[in-house]
């Protein structure tokens, strides 16, 4: 389930009001909210502390945001509308799957390196028992890879670069996993540790190693029948 219609224009007016206040302001309540909804959950942050460490008033926040459902549905969408962007115009290159996919690769994990909290609160969406309107983020999230890497997939199928006999959403799937475990293994300890505990301290210190193993495991799977 997708961001409803109301959610939207919710989303839609408060960011027409909160554009207009200082670039420096802007930043940082919205680094403290990144900041205290990766920490805490959602459930488990309020406005009041959000406004508290920011340095402003709850009357200021609720100037901005109609409630925490709008300030979150904000945070993420402006902490993942640049990646998103960038997803799609590698996607839409003339590079060939493989090359796309070393691209992605290295974006992937220089932005998660750059925005960990981000990442942590990604992976809080996509890794707990969320309600209907985190879910409904999630899943918003999830559709923009889907569509991106399945179209990828079938331009390569049409150009002879990726085998004939896959199915483009399923090898999607696939491959957004790996990809959003890359991103996970930056950010987030559980990920970290996992990550260490199968390849070692030389693997998680060499974006290099990690793409060159990651592009072998790839090109094994879309090349050979």
């Amino acid at each position: 389930m997708a961001v409803n219609e109301n959610q939207s224009q919710s989303i839609h007016l408060c960011k027409a009001t909160f554009d207009k206040i200082p670039k420096e302001k802007r930043d940082r309540i919205l680094n403290v909210a990144i900041k205290e909804f990766a920490d805490n959950g959602f459930q488990n942050t309020s406005i009041q502390q959000i406004a508290k460490k920011a340095g402003i008033s709850v009357g200021s926040v609720y100037k901005y945001f109609e409630n925490k459902e709008t300030m979150f549905s904000m945070v993420v969408h402006e902490g993942m509308s640049s990646l998103e962007e960038l997803l799609m115009s590698l996607a839409d290159s003339s590079d060939d799957i493989i090359v796309k996919a070393e691209k992605i690769i290295r974006e992937l994990l220089k932005y998660s390196r750059k925005h960990p909290e981000l990442i942590k609160l990604y992976c809080q969406l996509t890794t707990s028992d969320n309600s209907e309107f985190l879910n409904g983020i999630s899943q918003r999230i999830e559709a923009v890879s889907a569509s991106v890497y399945t179209v990828a997939i079938s331009k390569a199928q049409e150009t002879g670069d990726v085998r004939d006999d896959i199915n483009p959403a399923f090898f999607a799937f696939l491959l957004d996993n790996i990809f959003m475990m890359l991103q996970f293994t930056t950010a987030c300890d559980y990920y970290k540790e996992r990550f260490f505990i199968y390849t070692g301290k030389q693997a998680t210190e060499s974006d290099d190693l990690i793409v060159e193993q990651t592009l072998k495991f790839l090109k094994a799977a879309f090349n050979f029948k």
